[in-house]
C-alpha cells in the first residue's frame, strides 16, 4: 500500500535480560482485512537472543473464542491474528498458553502449525522417556498429514483481550 509507513525502529536499548545495549524495539501498524487496524510491537536482543512480540487492535473487542477445523492444504493460507494473551488449543495434542512468556503475531494456519511443530520437536529432543518421544513423533506425523490436507485437525484460539482472530468463513466465533 502506498500510504503505509515504515515501522518505527529504536536500536541500542538496554536488554531486560542481559543488560547490554543490544536491544532493538520495533513498532508497526497493519491493516488486517476483515479485522481492522493492528499495532505490532517487538523487541529483540542480538546478544542473548531474547525476543518478545505482541499485537493489539485499534478497536476494543470482547473476549473471544475462535474454532476452526482444518482439512485441506488450502486451509494453510487462512490468516491468523494471535495476541500474546491468547491460548491456542489443539484438542488431544497440545495447549499453548498465552501470557507473559507468549508472543503475539500475524501469520496463517501453516505458520501456527509450524510453531507448534517446532515446540514439539524441541520437547522431543530434550526428552529421555522413550514413550514420550514416541508420542511426540506421532504428533509430528499427524501435523504433517494435516498440512498436506490428508487429515483433519481442530484449532481453538481463546483470547480474553479480544485481540485475536481466525479470518475465515470456516471459523466459528463465540464469546469466551
Amino acid at each position: 500500500m502506498a500510504d503505509e509507513k515504515a515501522p518505527e525502529v529504536v536500536t541500542d536499548q538496554d536488554c531486560p535480560i542481559c543488560n547490554k545495549k543490544t536491544l532493538t524495539l520495533v513498532q508497526d501498524n497493519r491493516e488486517v482485512p476483515f479485522f481492522g487496524k493492528c499495532f505490532l510491537f517487538s523487541m529483540s536482543c542480538t546478544s542473548c537472543k531474547y525476543h518478545k512480540a505482541d499485537i493489539e487492535t485499534e478497536e476494543k473487542h470482547d473476549p473471544v473464542k475462535f474454532t476452526i477445523d482444518i482439512n485441506s492444504e488450502e486451509d494453510m493460507k487462512i490468516r491468523v491474528v494471535k495476541s500474546s494473551e491468547a491460548t491456542i488449543k489443539i484438542p488431544h495434542m497440545v495447549t499453548v498458553e498465552g501470557g507473559e512468556n507468549s508472543n503475539g503475531y500475524i501469520s496463517n494456519i501453516e505458520g501456527v502449525l509450524n510453531r507448534i511443530k517446532s515446540a514439539i520437536e524441541s520437547a522431543r529432543d530434550s526428552e529421555e522417556d522413550e514413550e514420550i518421544k514416541k508420542k511426540a513423533k506421532n504428533q509430528l506425523k499427524k501435523l504433517q498429514r494435516v498440512m498436506w490436507g490428508q487429515e483433519t485437525l481442530r484449532i481453538i484460539i481463546e483470547d480474553p483481550t479480544g485481540n485475536s482472530a481466525i479470518i475465515s468463513d470456516k471459523a466459528v466465533k463465540a464469546k469466551l
